[in-house]
């Protein structure tokens, strides 16, 4: 591409190429609309792999989640898959944690060590989550094959949310209609703080975490999570922005551009949800994550081109499969109204 399609970029004080920001936030819209996370476990380290000091890229992608969880928490909300109740009493948590995580990111910054040690952290973190997300889905496909073969109802084994609600129930006890579920306040106090902590140092929403502690910590069905994650990882990526801003790391012209990508992708996304069985989403989530981590892991092993290549290829593949999604379902809800034979979306 030519130097005409070269921004300079204020804040971050370098010449940034503008389709591939707009690439950028379409990818991660489409995405994040889907998974019901921010995305940023692509964005971030997409912009430090293109050059972004990694502070400026946890600020930027921050300021560009903010504005694209709103257009996602709206879709999902108009098909009820949003728990504000629940977003809400996680707001206060998430928050402490955010601010928290930015003063780490800040002392690591004045030792010089941001960048290393912020790209170690996301390599444990996605691999430990998209393990145990991958482990959930082998176990369940298996579980409900040997249920099919000897004809018997699937079977029903307590979870680690439901233990946690017959044995956590620290007053006040709150019930969350559109979850379903009741529990101790403090549950969702919690996991917010302790994501809000992640999502700051690692220049996340937290959705990537908070998405499955949603499911597996809180017990909420899967496309409620998805829902309720976009409206915290709004709140989040909002403060977020915020808090770095007033310390000078975020790139407002970057976060727009991108924006504008996303808002398109975010809407596409959001709908393709409705198409596919929610194991189905963790499946895909948890490939998203092991990709995510391999392309940091790349980078940290200084293999800088093999890093872009991949993390930018992956992006469009995962949308693409999401994308496939869409169309196929609408085209199997458009043949059922009409009665005839539908092709079949194989997941």
């Amino acid at each position: 591409m030519t130097s005409i399609f070269q921004i300079w970029l204020p804040i971050a004080g370098m010449h940034f190429n503008v389709f591939l920001l707009l690439l950028i936030g379409f990818t991660v819209g489409v995405c994040g609309g889907f998974f019901g996370v921010g995305g940023a476990w692509i964005v971030t380290p997409a912009l430090n792999i293109f050059g972004f000091p990694m502070p400026y890229a946890i600020g930027t992608d921050l300021a560009h989640m903010g504005g694209k969880s709103i257009v996602s928490t709206i879709r999902h909300g108009k098909f009820g898959n949003v728990d504000i109740k629940l977003g809400v009493s996680m707001i206060l948590g998430t928050t402490l944690g955010m601010e928290l995580g930015a003063r780490l990111v800040m002392a690591l910054e004045r030792v010089g060590v941001a960048d290393s040690v912020i790209r170690k952290m996301y390599v444990v973190f996605l691999a430990f989550i998209g393990s145990y997300v991958l482990y959930d889905y082998i176990t369940h496909t298996r579980q409900t094959r040997r249920d099919v073969a000897r004809g018997a109802p699937p079977a029903k084994k307590e979870t680690v949310a439901q233990r946690l609600q017959k044995r956590f129930r620290v007053p006040p006890m709150i019930h969350f209609k559109a979850s379903g579920i009741t529990c101790s306040l403090w549950l969702p106090l919690l996991v917010g703080f302790t994501t809000g902590v992640v999502a700051s140092v690692l220049g996340v929403g937290g959705g990537f975490i908070r998405m499955p502690a949603l499911i597996y910590l809180i017990g909420c069905p899967t496309l409620v999570a998805v829902g309720t994650d976009l409206f915290e990882v709004m709140v989040t990526g909002a403060y977020g922005a915020f808090t770095y801003g007033i310390k000078g790391r975020v790139d407002l012209v970057a976060a727009m551009w991108m924006l504008l990508g996303a808002a398109a992708g975010a809407q596409m996304g959001t709908v393709a949800v409705k198409y596919v069985r929610g194991y189905s989403i963790r499946l895909l989530f948890a490939c998203t994550i092991f990709i995510a981590c391999a392309s940091v892991l790349l980078k940290q092993l200084e293999l800088q081109m093999a890093s872009s290549i991949f993390i930018l290829s992956a992006g469009i593949l995962i949308s693409g499969v999401i994308l496939s999604w869409l169309v196929r379902g609408i085209a199997r809800e458009r043949s059922s109204r009409r009665g005839s034979p539908a092709p079949t979306a194989g997941v």
